[in-house]
């Protein structure tokens, strides 16, 4: 929820930008520094995202896509930590339905947007070893550690092919980051990366190496970043878009409400096929469909409520990844230990409003630099030493 590298830059190039993390989740690399409006067409709703990038200019970020990202981070926490509350309490199913459905499309839509320049130069290279393979790496063994002690299972094996809760991600990005060039170059990617995440949603014999229905389940959202462009984002931030997004929100709780007790959230995971899920294989093409235009539209209205100017949480926005890793530790911590369980009044309403708050609290800490500066050798290490030296180019 969720990046590792360096952070996005404040402005994009039409055509090519640094490649983003994320949810988190690593920036790859910028080529320019520079972003031009397209010629004369910068309409109205285009200059908010300029006067963002300039309020930004002093360190180099553009604050709307910070703001964006430690905003969907703490609605990933809040929902992993409304998933034990969810049993007993409608309310508590229906916040976490409706915040399945678009907060990692947010965050791996804005991970495409950031990675539109990715390329197989080598310097970009190196940037997606050092911020999604190392720390992948190096949670994935955490996460199979910590769970051997919170489940007390000493045998639980370290498989760097089998990620553990939230690591997916770091394998996806890395998969879709390679596959970035082959996006830029195909007819109509989209529909493209839509019709290969159908044809997952209804093949069981798809393996779980990598989290591979993942993958590919939410491939057309990273897709889908990668052919946006700044005019886009201007769009959802308008007036009119925000005043349009308070009433689809509502009406979207309203009738995650009474979806609850009738489906099952499992649809927004995408980690199942649809004959895994109890349904017949059809249904995995018109879920997949659906579940697609559903997340974007509440993506957009998340957007549309995103503060476009620097706020106190700005600075937040580039230890998103620091937040995402870490945050599982106290989530699967908490339900191992049974807290959940052994206090009832947390399934009251003032104890699920208490969980919220907590969850959030939590996850911003973990996204202070302070937390940052601590753990950047394993999140964001700068490897020089595992890497030869580029020769100087002579013109």
């Amino acid at each position: 929820m969720f990046p590792a590298a360096p952070t996005p830059r404040r402005v994009l190039p039409p055509a090519a930008g640094p490649p983003a993390p994320d949810t988190a989740v690593p920036a790859a690399d910028a080529p320019g520094a520079g972003h031009r409006a397209a010629g004369q067409a910068v309409t109205e709703a285009a200059r908010p995202a300029a006067g963002a990038g300039r309020e930004a200019a002093g360190s180099g970020r553009d604050a709307f896509f910070d703001n964006a990202k430690y905003l969907a981070i703490v609605l990933v926490a809040m929902g992993h930590s409304w998933e034990p509350l969810t049993g007993l309490s409608r309310t508590a199913g229906a916040l976490y339905m409706t915040v399945y459905a678009f907060h990692m499309p947010a965050f791996i839509i804005i991970s495409g947007y950031f990675s539109r320049g990715f390329d197989l130069r080598p310097d970009r290279l190196r940037r997606l070893i050092t911020g999604v393979v190392v720390p992948y790496l190096v949670f994935e063994t955490a996460y199979t550690l910590f769970a051997r002690w919170a489940y007390d299972d000493p045998d639980l094996p370290v498989s760097l092919l089998d990620p553990w809760y939230l690591t997916w991600f770091l394998a996806a990005l890395f998969v879709w980051r390679l596959t970035t060039p082959l996006w830029r170059i195909v007819r109509r990617p989209v529909p493209l990366a839509l019709a290969v995440a159908v044809l997952a949603s209804v093949s069981p014999e798809v393996g779980d190496d990598l989290d591979m229905q993942r993958l590919l389940q939410f491939l057309p959202f990273f897709v889908l970043g990668l052919n946006l462009r700044p005019e886009h984002f201007a769009l959802v931030r308008r007036r009119a878009a925000r005043i349009a997004a308070v009433p689809v929100l509502a009406a979207a709780l309203v009738l995650a409400y009474w979806a609850v007790p009738r489906m099952t959230s499992a649809w927004f995971y995408h980690r199942e096929s649809a004959q895994e899920l109890g349904a017949p294989w059809w249904t995995g093409a018109v879920m997949t469909l659906a579940t697609f235009g559903c997340s974007l539209v509440l993506t957009g209205c998340f957007l549309a409520w995103v503060p476009a100017r620097r706020t106190w949480f700005t600075v937040l926005g580039a230890g998103t990844l620091y937040g995402y890793l870490l945050h599982g530790f106290l989530t699967k911590g908490a339900r191992s230990r049974g807290w959940f369980d052994g206090h009832t009044w947390l399934h009251t309403p003032l104890g699920e409003i208490a969980v919220s708050l907590t969850a959030a609290v939590a996850v911003t800490a973990l996204c202070t630099p302070p937390v940052r500066r601590a753990l950047r050798c394993v999140v964001e290490p700068r490897m020089t030493w595992a890497f030869r030296k580029e020769p100087v180019r002579q013109d």
